[in-house]
């Protein structure tokens, strides 16, 4: 008798520590980012008088609006098992490109357009190089990040390009309904990017890569032309922001946006996107986005130097790091 009741407690016993595992990488996903940012906002509110009032949050979306536009392609890049240190490169260039060709030509139409034509064509050479000829993705887009920014220093002569169309600056800081547009363009991304990975068989086909290369290579996904596509869509996003930041400026800056794929890649680790590909989830990496931008904002408000804001940043990067790489080595899916 006794030893007909011990099988069922040996059969038992891993079930339970299955599922006790699985629920807490569940939690750490989806509620641990979100409980942090609730306790990070409140403090704040708390702590920094100026913090809740309706122009510096006005300001804080705004802030955060580059560096939310491009998170979600990064998103997808990262959920490949990949990663693109471009971003700032191809900013700064697609910036200098639109301003070029706007004062050039006279219209703004021609201008926006080639600004992120510009940062598609780098996205689609940066996955042609990765997906067609085997290239680490991070050594490609590290050469990428040095010839894209070289490129807008020649278009521009080293030099800031003045915008001449009054009408190009309305992209940056025509207000609808409160919200200027590129807050507007954010939140479009953020639903057109989270409907893409959720719903539909290309989202499920970027984590199956991410996941297990091979596997899905074997179930028919067409791995190549699925690393290709999101490189390019990714560049087109970044695009675009480089314009839209442009706009913002009034001109085109070949220097502007150092060190932002830095912020980019914590916002989305720190939302839960797993930096070996195949996890990754839009929510998560609003709440990862609105971390950073409340983090920066603070400092801003506080008049913390700049040197200790490199030091935070970093510091942010590291920690979301090794918090992937922990939940990764103690959590069961």
């Amino acid at each position: 008798m006794n030893k007909q009741q011990a099988i069922p407690q040996t059969l038992t016993a891993p079930s339970l520590s299955q599922s006790s595992r699985a629920l807490l990488s569940r939690l750490l996903g989806n509620s641990g980012i979100v409980g942090i940012f609730i306790l990070l906002f409140v403090g704040m509110a708390f702590a920094i008088p100026d913090f809740l009032t309706e122009r510096n949050l006005g300001g804080l979306l705004l802030a955060v609006a580059l560096t939310g536009t491009i998170a979600v392609t990064m998103m997808l890049v990262l959920a490949l098992g990949e990663v693109d240190l471009s971003v700032a490169s191809i900013v700064a260039f697609s910036g200098v490109v639109a301003a070029t060709i706007t004062s050039a030509s006279g219209s703004v139409v021609f201008g926006v357009a080639a600004g992120v034509a510009a940062g598609a064509l780098i996205g689609f050479v940066n996955g042609v190089v990765i997906a067609r000829f085997g290239i680490n993705s991070l050594i490609a887009t590290l050469a990428s990040m040095e010839i894209v920014r070289g490129l807008a220093y020649i278009v521009s002569q080293g030099d800031a390009v003045i915008i001449t169309q009054e009408r190009f600056f309305l992209l940056g800081s025509t207000a609808i309904l409160g919200l200027t547009i590129p807050v507007w363009v954010m939140l479009f991304a953020f639903v057109l990017f989270g409907v893409l990975l959720n719903r539909t068989v290309f989202g499920k086909n970027v984590l199956a890569i991410g996941g297990n290369v091979e596997a899905a290579r074997l179930s028919g996904v067409a791995v190549t032309r699925v690393r290709i596509v999101v490189f390019t869509v990714h560049g087109l996003i970044t695009g675009l922001a480089g314009v839209l930041l442009a706009s913002r400026m009034s001109l085109g800056d070949p220097k502007t946006s150092l060190g932002l794929e830095l912020a980019v890649i914590s916002a989305c680790v720190l939302g839960g996107v797993s930096l070996t590909g195949g996890i990754a989830a839009i929510s998560g990496v609003i709440v990862g986005v609105l971390i950073m931008g409340c983090v920066q904002n603070a400092m801003g408000l506080l008049n913390v130097p700049t040197f200790y804001q490199y030091l935070v940043r970093g510091g942010i990067l590291m920690l979301a790091v090794l918090f992937d790489r922990w939940k990764r080595s103690r959590v069961v899916p």
